[in-house]
This record gives structure tokens, C-alpha cells and sequence, in this order.
């Protein structure tokens, strides 16, 4: 009942910036919780930040803490992750997720219900 849309990846040096966009549409009003999540080649998906969308509290994994930072759009139902001092080991497909309840462990998977299709970051050395 929610769809996610993605956009913003791209190739980048080490050391740049990128912004992604996550826009939620259709029944959004049973949206709480918004997440970045990302998987490289052969890797399990990982967590990357997650935003309460009442209070706009954040949460970030340790690897990006620092340089990454999520902020959102109330009108356009839309979150951003501003990513910062990029590195090589950023790169990954980066999927956005949606929850109709914040989850209790914000970094798990299972605590999401909607995911978006994934945009890829490269960051070149």
C-alpha cells in the first residue's frame, strides 16, 4: 500500500557527497519510520540510518555516523541521506525502507514493510 521511490545514486571520488531521495507514496499516513539500508556484491544487507517520522528522531550505524545525516520532507513525505565524505567501502546498492510502526531495533530488516527498489553508489579511490 506504500511504494518507495529512490533516487540520487551515482559514481563519485572518494571524498565527495551524494544526496539520496526516498518519496513515499499511496497510503502514507500509516508511514512512521523511514531506513537506508545498502548490500555490496556478496554481502548481506545492512543497516545504514533510520528517522522516526514524529519527532524526526535519527538513528546511524557506527560505519557512517559523523558523515552521514537523514533529514525529511513532511509535506512531500520524503527523506533524504545526506552521505558525506564519501569512501571506497560506501559503495553498495542502497535501498530505502518503510515502516508502519518504528521498529524496536531500528538496524533490523524484519522490522520493515515496504522497500524501495535500490539505487547504486559507486565511490571511486
Amino acid at each position: 500500500q506504500v511504494q518507495l521511490v529512490e533516487s540520487g545514486g551515482g559514481l563519485v571520488q572518494a571524498g565527495g557527497s551524494l544526496r539520496l531521495s526516498c518519496a513515499a507514496s499511496g497510503r502514507t499516513f500509516s508511514t512512521y519510520g523511514m531506513a537506508w539500508f545498502r548490500q555490496a556484491p556478496g554481502k548481506e544487507r545492512e543497516f545504514v540510518a533510520a528517522i522516526r517520522w514524529s519527532g524526526s528522531s535519527t538513528y546511524y550505524a557506527d560505519s557512517v555516523k559523523g558523515r552521514f545525516t537523514l533529514s525529511r520532507d513532511n509535506a512531500k513525505i520524503t527523506v533524504y541521506l545526506q552521505m558525506n565524505s564519501l569512501k571506497p567501502e560506501d559503495t553498495a546498492v542502497y535501498y530505502c525502507a518503510g515502516s508502519k510502526v518504528f521498529p524496536v531495533l531500528p538496524s533490523a530488516r524484519l522490522g520493515y514493510d515496504y522497500w524501495g527498489q535500490g539505487t547504486q553508489v559507486t565511490v571511486s579511490s
